[in-house]
């Protein structure tokens, strides 16, 4: 019977399990639901805005001081993960990507004291502070994305390139695919790539520039630095949390596993409990017959 009595316990602490998962993995798809259609509307303006500015670039983007390319000494790396953990390896993913990066471009740098890390999220900030210097951390940006704390973030570092105090600028975060797939990613934020159209000799764009190109360009390039670090937040929250609903869906489905085998476990175990019992009354009356 004591073993009868362990069985229904772990079944009633699995089915109280189940039912923490599954609704963990329905306010995750409430959530990543928002985060998506936020994400997929401004990546259409964000495109839009890369395209203009790769045909207004195309001819002196070398001469701008954000386009500038310097032996790298100086490094920041922006690292986004999560505030809270069950959504996978989406957190511990991030971690070994900074260390690879680090340990295969950024060895020098980080020997020398010069490479710095801005922590966008409390699981990052745990375990990389142990062995990087960090620079600066925010940890409310993920559950209230605020567009003007981008933007002083992008300003200090757009600041700090130009007065030649950083050398480069890289960011790793997880970007959300589908709500199944989260791609794992290292983009350079500054200096920015140089944006050459390929459509320039044949399919001229047809703009009417006012007041001139280069006061267009003065104007764009910090806007789109501060739209790109957006969009990568907002990407990363949407990856979040479809990592988090895929693991939590997961983890429903083992629990309802594991309490179907649990519950066959159990009946087992009754019907020989049952079957002794019978046997016992059997041979007591056969006992007193004799």
């Amino acid at each position: 019977m004591s073993n009868l009595k362990e069985i229904r316990t772990r079944i009633v602490s699995v089915e109280s399990t189940k039912k923490i998962t599954s609704a963990m993995k329905l306010v995750s798809a409430a959530k990543l639901r928002r985060a998506q259609n936020a994400i997929v509307h401004l990546r259409n303006y964000s495109h839009k805005l890369d395209k203009i500015l790769q045909d207004l670039t195309s001819e002196i983007s070398n001469s701008h001081a954000l386009f500038a390319q310097r032996e790298v000494e100086n490094v920041v790396l922006i690292v986004i993960s999560s505030n809270r953990g069950l959504c996978g390896a989406f957190n511990s993913n991030i971690v070994k990507e900074v260390d690879k990066l680090v340990k295969k471009e950024y060895a020098k740098p980080q020997s020398e004291g010069k490479l710095k890390i801005i922590c966008l999220g409390e699981k990052a900030l745990w375990q990389l502070k142990k062995n990087y210097e960090i620079l600066y951390s925010n940890l409310t940006l993920l559950d209230k994305p605020n567009f003007d704390e981008i933007t002083q973030i992008a300003t200090s570092l757009i600041n700090d390139f130009i007065e030649n105090k950083i050398d480069k600028v890289d960011i790793v975060y997880n970007s959300f695919v589908n709500p199944a797939t989260q791609a794992l990613t290292q983009n350079t934020f500054l200096p920015m790539m140089n944006r050459e159209s390929a459509l320039k000799k044949s399919y001229p764009p047809d703009y009417i520039l006012e007041p001139s190109r280069t006061v267009l360009i003065e104007e764009l390039v910090p806007k789109i630095l501060n739209l790109q670090l957006y969009k990568i937040l907002l990407d990363s929250i949407a990856a979040e949390h479809g990592a988090r609903m895929t693991a939590m869906a997961k983890a429903s489905d083992n629990a309802t596993e594991i309490i179907k085998d649990l519950k066959l476990k159990y009946n087992n175990a009754r019907q020989a409990a049952i079957t002794n019992e019978l046997n016992e009354i059997v041979s007591g009356a056969e006992a007193l017959k004799n």
